[in-house]
């Protein structure tokens, strides 16, 4: 039986634990810290004084710690860019979700290697600043060959890969919906189930691309049907079905949230499903703000992720997802935090991430600076990255 060496992480002038039991308020702050990672695992966290002896010592001198980042929501496996549709949109033409098209045309002309490459970066980017944890969608593919190469490629960078043939209705099928769906819920699903842990969905009637309630309700049901987990793209662009259908079907997530009812906001109240916020969408598309105070006072569990793409918002970086949802969407830097690390991970459905509690995984941002707080205080500047434990 192998034992696994154990490793104090030390210095910590501020561990962020997410655990209310380990320290203070709802961050559970503890100051002066210390914890013991063994086997990837945290074996011991607590005041430095009272540390236990172990094999080896990490000395972050004075820095916060807290739990990795959690990205529930991004779309790595692409090629081109969508920079002249950025400049449009910077000068006044409305997002209606049309250019999409244009990726899927780049990412079908491309190789393995080329799109492994791009992904391989973006998903490098993200450690750099402190996310150890990608959830990663196809939907740039929109054939049953592409959408299943799209999710091998994901499989190679994370555990947490969707789904999401039913991105828009591709051109060749358009006027078609109905008998895309039927190819999406059909031979692609079976294609692509074996390697996806979850499935999506653009549910959004005010776009002439993505899929009403119905259709959406279609989707989703295959993919519970074939063991996968649901999650949703909703009420981004207008008033819609999103939200409600997510939480009456269970989804673990309905993402965007832009556009909500009284009766959405109840709906997601009174279920398990999690608002996740994706603010950098609104900043590189000038729409309005999600209403993140409204959700948390309604007793909602709110995410944040990046929602990183060629289109929508190329940003790899949630330090600047805490910084925008603290400045644009009140939130405290409390509910940021927790937003972007314990939300994400309630909205993929882990418990053993997002939090640093005895038994977690020792996925642990470090900041430059020696509290949470500097996230939203010093936006833009590269505070955060991960670190590593032998």
């Amino acid at each position: 039986m192998t034992t696994h060496a154990a490793t104090l992480i030390t210095g910590v002038a501020e561990l962020v634990s997410n655990d209310p039991e380990l320290g203070a308020g709802p961050l559970g702050l503890v100051p002066d810290a210390a914890l013991v990672v063994q086997g990837g695992t945290v074996a011991w966290v607590g005041p430095a004084g009272a540390a236990p002896p172990a094999d080896a010592r990490v000395d972050v001198g004075g820095r916060a710690v807290l739990p990795g980042f959690v990205d529930s929501h991004a779309h790595l496996v692409f090629a081109g860019e969508r920079s002249a549709e950025f400049e449009a949109r910077m000068s006044g033409v409305p997002y209606d979700g049309g250019g999409i098209a244009s990726t899927v045309r780049a990412t079908r002309d491309a190789g393995d290697e080329q799109l492994r490459s791009q992904l391989q970066r973006v998903v490098a980017e993200m450690r750099a600043q402190g996310t150890t944890t990608v959830e990663v969608k196809s939907g740039y593919g929109l054939t049953v060959a592409d959408e299943a190469r799209a999710l091998r490629l994901a499989r190679e960078v994370t555990a947490e890969t969707t789904f999401l043939g039913a991105h828009v209705v591709p051109p060749e099928y358009a006027g078609r919906a109905d008998e895309y769906v039927a190819l999406v819920t059909g031979p692609m699903l079976a294609a692509c189930a074996p390697h996806a842990r979850w499935i999506d969905v653009f549910c959004e009637p005010a776009s002439p691309h993505a899929f009403d309630g119905p259709a959406s309700r279609a989707v989703l049901e295959a993919g519970r049907a074939a063991g996968l987990g649901l999650r949703v793209h909703g009420n981004q662009l207008g008033p819609g079905p999103g939200a409600q259908l997510a939480v009456e079907l269970g989804a673990a997530s309905v993402d965007h949230c832009t556009f909500l009812s009284d009766a959405d906001v109840d709906a997601l109240a009174s279920g398990r499903t999690v608002a996740t916020l994706l603010p950098g969408v609104e900043f590189s598309t000038r729409q309005p703000y999600p209403d993140a105070r409204r959700l948390l006072e309604a007793g909602v569990t709110v995410a944040l992720a990046t929602d990183c793409n060629p289109g929508t918002c190329f940003s790899s970086s949630m330090p600047l997802c805490v910084a925008l949802a603290v400045r644009e969407m009140g939130m405290t830097p409390v509910e940021a935090v927790l937003a972007a690390t314990r939300g994400g991970a309630a909205a993929l459905r882990r418990d053993d991430i997002g939090h640093l509690g005895v038994g977690a995984r020792a996925d642990m941002a470090v900041l430059d600076a020696p509290s949470y707080r500097f996230l939203p205080y010093r936006p833009g500047v590269p505070l955060a990255h991960t670190l590593e434990v032998a």
